[in-house]
């Protein structure tokens, strides 16, 4: 019989019902509320504020479904006088959380969709080029205070309910297409599956 692997995928801003599209086989997630979910090691944070609790290189993927557009680009802080980049600070504490060649799997609402702007919520609007900020050998957001590095393994606009797993299928690609010709503004979100480089 084969040993289980035990990967770990941590969910973001998860609420009480955190994803596992990996279908790994630990599941931890975070919100700002406290709860108990069965089955599901949580933890209460901000991550607004705050660095994602977990040790260097100990997920083996990270996910976040429609979490980072409420993630600030940019925050005064009032201890120091001093402006943060919430977003920035995000991306690094994920690259740092993942294990080499981990992947970070979001899914949020694309500009220009409607769904990028409807909720009041939303203060971070996020383009199909975003994720470019954050690849390749020299990301540009290195002038910002990145420190990681992704490599693009999809970014795509979908229908957000092809997005629950992350298999991909002709079936899903279909549907997307279908919808791309028949009803485009139906594709309201992007999905990012990077990978962490290390």
């Amino acid at each position: 019989m084969p040993e289980l692997l035990n990967r770990k995928s941590l969910d973001l801003g998860c609420n009480d019902h955190p994803r596992n599209p990996y279908n790994y086989e630990e599941l931890y997630g975070i919100d700002l509320a406290a709860q108990t979910i069965s089955g599901v090691t949580y933890v209460q944070a901000n991550l607004a504020l705050d660095a994602i609790p977990f040790e260097n290189n100990y997920f083996d993927c990270v996910t976040a479904f429609d979490f980072i557009e409420h993630i600030p680009r940019q925050l005064l802080s009032l201890d120091t006088g001093k402006t943060r980049l919430p977003f920035i600070e995000l991306m690094n504490e994920i690259w740092r959380v993942l294990k080499p060649n981990g992947t970070f799997y979001a899914v949020t609402p694309v500009y220009p969709s409607a769904a990028a702007f409807q909720d009041p919520t939303h203060v971070n609007f996020i383009t199909k080029e975003t994720h470019g900020y954050f690849c390749g050998d020299s990301p540009l957001a290195n002038m910002y205070g990145f420190v990681g590095k992704f490599e693009k393994l999809r970014a795509e606009t979908v229908v957000h309910k092809t997005t629950l797993t992350a298999e991909k299928s002709t079936a899903k690609s279909l549907y997307n297409f279908k919808k791309s010709i028949f009803k485009p503004q139906s594709l309201s979100h992007i999905l990012w599956e990077l990978k962490a480089k290390k």
